[in-house]
């Protein structure tokens, strides 16, 4: 595995390059952006199986269907999304789409927790099914924009790791809100529908507000200028095929990320059912954001000096072994100490803020630099061919990331019901303990197995020296 690139060829056609630092003013608009973005991503995610099997009657495994069929769609819509905003690149940027996807995007997250009830579990599937179908090509029309500016902010590889740090940390803070909030919001306001809808609404609210500053603040900000590749989707596409690093880094992803998913739509399931903590989960989450954040100048250092896909690789294993422990949790059943206006902590819960600490290290490691890597395979491109299509790139590896984030509540909600879970309306219900063991296999052995496959994949890895 090396991490540097080759020279362009000398036939190529030269693009505008964006040289020296981007500025911290840059980096932070482009960053709040995905706050929002992660909201999206991660809170139906974790919470619309939880929402269907608990409010609306909804069996594990058709919550999971629900979940899959939209991003299927996403498959094709991602790299059209990507297509199309390239060909307008040059006459109107990618503001529009930009500005239309956070608008559209908010209010399907609302939709999705308001607007799905009905009579029967099955129309209620259907509905969610169908509104978010809506919410994510929305989505789509801001992330892979989004995604492919990163990619054309500077030439220089150490900058778009910058670049994709500040991203790192916001998305950090989306999931501190998205699922480290949302969940206990809910039940400090109640419960049952009015809890539900008012956390629709509050979060909502927060995608709309940040997605617009990326998508305002950038207007105007100097990018790379390249030529636009002639010809179809198609011949686009399999120009892609090309770009081997490119390839094996989206199947490492899609790999990787089909664990992480499974274990995300679980992870209300594991702090109701399997730790019966709900009320540790914002303390786990902010532990695991503070320390995420708090990394990344170790990772920025360690990437330079032992290069992207070392570090890469170190973190990844390291995630590996601190996920299979969560396979021994289990509710606490002593007392260390007692905090004020939170409550007794036990052997148990002390493990899980330690884990949260671990994970949000090497987490926003892996994920941070294969963000980063998928720049220096865009560059490969442009130094190669004299043309990058950001938006193709970009949207293709959205398009398998959305896909692996939609397989995994399949598998979670496959696994479920082989196991025996319980479906309900009007709350949760007592599950036994088989069926707990289904959720904490979802949480720690099956995602560590799936890591240890993409590391796998990973090794064919190799960018050719710059």
């Amino acid at each position: 595995m090396t991490d540097t690139l080759t020279a362009p060829s000398p036939t190529a056609p030269a693009s505008t390059g964006i040289e020296g630092k981007v500025g911290t003013s840059v980096l932070l608009r482009y960053g709040t952006g995905q706050l929002g973005a992660q909201i999206f991503r991660d809170t139906p995610a974790v919470l619309l199986p939880l929402f269907m099997t608990t409010m609306l009657g909804v069996e594990a495994w058709l919550a999971g269907l629900v979940v899959l069929i939209p991003k299927l769609w996403l498959i094709a819509c991602d790299p059209l999304v990507g297509a199309w905003s390239d060909k307008v690149r040059k006459r109107f940027g990618r503001t529009p789409f930009l500005v239309a996807g956070a608008m559209l995007t908010s209010l399907g997250f609302v939709a999705l927790f308001t607007l799905t009830e009905s009579a029967s579990p099955t129309l209620s599937a259907a509905l969610t099914c169908f509104l978010f179908f809506l919410a994510s090509t929305a989505f789509s029309m801001f992330s892979v924009p989004y995604l492919a500016i990163a990619a054309a902010l500077s030439n220089d590889p150490h900058e778009r790791t910058r670049i994709m740090i500040f991203r790192m940390v916001f998305s950090t803070l989306g999931v501190l809100i998205g699922v480290g909030v949302a969940q206990p919001m809910i039940y400090w306001l109640g419960g049952g529908e009015h809890g539900w809808t008012m956390m629709a609404f509050t979060l909502g609210a927060v995608c709309l507000v940040t997605m617009l500053v990326t998508a305002l603040g950038l207007a105007r900000v100097p990018m790379i200028e390249d030529d636009i590749a002639p010809g179809s989707l198609v011949s686009q596409l399999s120009a892609i095929m090309g770009n081997k690093p490119y390839l094996v880094l989206i199947t490492t992803c899609l790999i990787q990320n089909i664990g992480q998913a499974s274990g995300y739509t679980v992870i209300g399931f594991v702090f109701l059912y399997a730790l019966q903590a709900v009320w540790i989960i914002p303390l786990f989450i902010l532990v695991m954001a503070i320390a995420g954040i708090l990394a990344q100048p170790l990772w920025f250092v360690l990437s330079r000096r032992w290069g992207k896909s070392r570090t890469y690789v170190f973190a990844s294993f390291s995630w590996m072994l601190v996920t299979v422990t969560w396979y021994w949790m289990e509710p606490a059943s002593d007392v260390l100490f007692t905090l004020p206006g939170v409550g007794a902590f036990g052997t148990q819960h002390l493990l899980v803020l330690v884990r949260g600490a671990l994970i949000g290290m090497v987490n926003s490691a892996f994920v941070m630099l294969a963000l980063s890597m998928l720049t220096d395979t865009i560059d490969y491109q442009r130094r190669t061919s004299g043309v990058a299509n950001e938006g193709i790139f970009a949207g293709l590896f959205s398009a398998i990331e959305k896909l692996s984030f939609a397989l995994g509540p399949v598998i979670a909600g496959l696994v479920m019901s082989a196991f025996g879970f319980v479906s309900s309306t009007g709350g949760a219900v007592e599950q036994t303990p088989h069926a707990i063991t289904g959720i904490v296999l979802l949480y720690s052995l099956i995602p560590a197995a799936l890591q240890i496959v993409s590391l796998g994949v990973f090794s064919r890895y190799k960018l050719a020296a710059h």
